[in-house]
């Protein structure tokens, strides 16, 4: 079952990657980001509340967009965009609005709650991250694929 999350998770990120406009070489970063991400909050899930899974979550998408913009040389927001679809909780804005337009206020109140923590969650969890100097990425771009020569790697 958590197989399927993480592969729809990873699929439903690289389609909003491509409605983002990402160019094509990145969605397969997009997609792992994207995954770990969700696969991180299922495992978390039942041992945290989903607010603190929803920040670590956000952490580990957060952390892997830095190194992938680094490695890719490019803006971390094609990876950061897409890769925190999956954490996104529209489900709990969903079910608050719902629960208000049928009278049903104090679930409508939970929910929106939930809904509340879970994206302040996800601000903390991009805050934290960035905060990180840039030199900590750095050693990705030194240590970069085999399709990259000794020379360049020097250089770095």
């Amino acid at each position: 079952m958590i197989v399927t999350q993480v592969f729809a998770a990873a699929l439903g990120t690289v389609a909003f990657a491509l409605l983002f406009g990402v160019p094509r070489k990145y969605y397969l970063y997009c997609g792992f980001i994207g995954g770990a991400g969700w696969l991180l909050y299922c495992i978390l899930e039942p041992l945290l509340s989903a607010a603190e899974a929803t920040f670590f979550a956000t952490v580990l998408v957060i952390f892997l967009s830095r190194m992938g913009a680094v490695r890719e040389k490019c803006p971390v927001t094609i990876f950061l965009i897409s890769g925190i679809i999956p954490l996104v909780p529209g489900a709990g804005i969903y079910w608050s609005a719902f629960y208000m337009v049928t009278d049903q206020l104090t679930e409508a109140g939970e929910a929106g709650f939930a809904a509340v923590k879970a994206a302040i969650a996800i601000v903390l969890g991009i805050v934290c991250v960035f905060e990180l100097p840039q030199g900590v990425f750095r050693f990705v771009r030194k240590n970069r694929g085999p399709g990259e020569s000794r020379k360049s790697r020097e250089k770095g």
